[in-house]
């Protein structure tokens, strides 16, 4: 047992001396890398919640500028419409307004004619009559 205890204390003093020299620096390293890791870790899972906030801000932005370019078509069809409808009024104001004037124009010429035809009948009897006494009185 006396011969053992040399033996004991070189492998105390080689634990201690792999722990001071080779586990200590191992495990320093390994921290180290592993802080790293989770720092790359945590700064990518930053860069991917920085880019789904972009992407919002972005997907956002577009379904605004598409909301407003539809609100731009909608007013420019009712502007359209509106002035389609003004077209289409002033065009029947103005097929009303022919048809009044030309009303008017018959009426006038019907009632010209009444009297040239009231005027002329007259006469026209006075001939008739006269003809048919000259053909009874040569007869």
């Amino acid at each position: 047992m006396v011969r053992a205890i040399p033996t004991m204390l070189f492998l105390v003093f080689l634990y201690y001396y792999f722990k001071l020299m080779l586990f200590g620096p191992l495990e320093k390293v390994l921290k180290q890398r592993e802080e790293l890791t989770a720092g790359a870790r945590k700064s990518a899972e930053a860069s991917l919640a920085a880019a789904e906030r972009k992407q919002q801000e972005y997907e956002s932005r577009f379904n605004q500028a598409r909301a407003e370019v539809y609100r731009g078509q909608e007013e420019t069809r009712h502007k359209w419409l509106d002035d389609q409808a003004a077209a289409v009024a002033a065009a029947r104001a103005a097929a009303d307004e022919q048809v009044r004037t030309a009303k008017q124009q018959i009426a006038a010429d019907g009632g010209a004619a009444r009297e040239t035809l009231g005027s002329t009948s007259g006469a026209l009897a006075d001939e008739i009559a006269s003809v048919m006494l000259a053909r009874k009185a040569t007869a």
